[in-house]
């Protein structure tokens, strides 16, 4: 018995070393979440959905502000909009000592949407995000996330490592998501027109809801004791932009006014659709991004300026 017991041990040893090799080599490769899990925790941080996890490029804000690095902590409509899950997990990625960050919220209306079947008896909607079920956020590896989300043979993991080759949806250690797909005026129609169709498909089951409203609001009580937030509404091309207007009109009224209650900063890009170039019509071509960025780093700069207030 002692023997048997002795060999199961020795095999179980075995198969942990095995894992632990194996998710050594988990990157950005790995799927479009694993990076968001891992690294220090950030002082300055970009929230919201895949808009935002594609369109503001920290390397441009640490070049604009020198002395600062953030992260971005954005992923998708589905495992972030703004709700109590969100919160939460921002609470657990920080920094706790963070006095002075800059906090950059991306806003659209559909992360601030729920079914319009959905009610408060019906649990939390955002029970299903791998944000709900985490409690290490800034570990590297994170053993944890490839236990819970990562579904398919950790021997993958090494195989499509990013040393072998860069996946077209490459997360990057400081959290941006680089999309790389054809963006000749083709190939970008088709793929407007079936966005534009499922978003459509939205508007008929989808509502503004108080429940992420006042998420939202709790999540900027929240970072207003750790830095000021600023608001941002991203852009998309002009035909997801008018199914926007026609989901929901005073939407940036909504928001300036959110904003003005929880003194946050809103900088308002939705009339600038026509100055960047979107993979989908819904998301920013990298190289927008950037663009984007710079100036969203340079509209903080310069109310900064206007209010006086010091970057250290």
């Amino acid at each position: 018995m002692k023997k048997f017991l002795f060999k199961i041990s020795l095999y179980g040893i075995g198969i942990l070393a095995v894992l632990l090799f194996l998710g050594s080599y988990a990157d950005g490769n790995t799927d479009d979440n694993y990076r968001h899990f891992t690294g220090p925790p950030p002082d300055n941080m970009i929230l919201g959905d895949s808009r935002g996890v594609q369109a503001v490029v920290p390397d441009v804000l640490d070049r604009k502000f020198k002395d600062r690095q953030f992260i971005n902590f954005a992923f998708n409509i589905g495992d972030s909009p703004y709700g109590k899950v969100y919160l939460e997990a921002i609470k657990k990625k920080i920094a706790p000592d963070t006095k002075n960050g800059i906090f950059i919220l991306t806003v659209d209306p559909w992360c601030l949407s729920v079914d319009k079947e959905w009610d408060s008896e019906n649990g939390d909607p955002d029970k299903n995000s791998p944000l709900a079920d985490m409690h290490f956020f800034n570990m590297t590896p994170n053993y944890e996330y490839l236990i819970k989300h990562y579904p398919r043979s950790w021997f993958n993991i090494v195989k499509e490592r990013e040393s072998v080759v860069r996946s077209n949806t490459f997360l990057h250690k400081n959290g941006w998501m680089e999309v790389t797909v054809d963006i000749n005026q083709d190939s970008i129609r088709k793929r407007e027109i079936k966005k534009v169709e499922g978003y459509r498909a939205m508007i008929d089951k989808q509502k503004i809801s108080p429940f992420r409203l006042n998420a939202l609001q709790e999540i900027i009580e929240y970072l207003n004791q750790k830095g000021k937030v600023y608001i941002v509404r991203i852009p998309a091309f002009k035909g997801m932009m008018a199914i926007e207007n026609q989901y929901s009109p005073e939407f940036s009224t909504l928001i300036r006014d959110i904003a003005r209650q929880h003194n946050a900063v809103f900088f308002d890009f939705s009339s600038k659709q026509e100055d960047y170039i979107y993979t989908d019509g819904n998301h920013m071509y990298k190289e927008s991004g950037k663009v984007f960025t710079a100036q969203i780093a340079d509209s903080i700069l310069s109310q900064r300026r206007e209010v006086k207030i010091d970057i250290p």
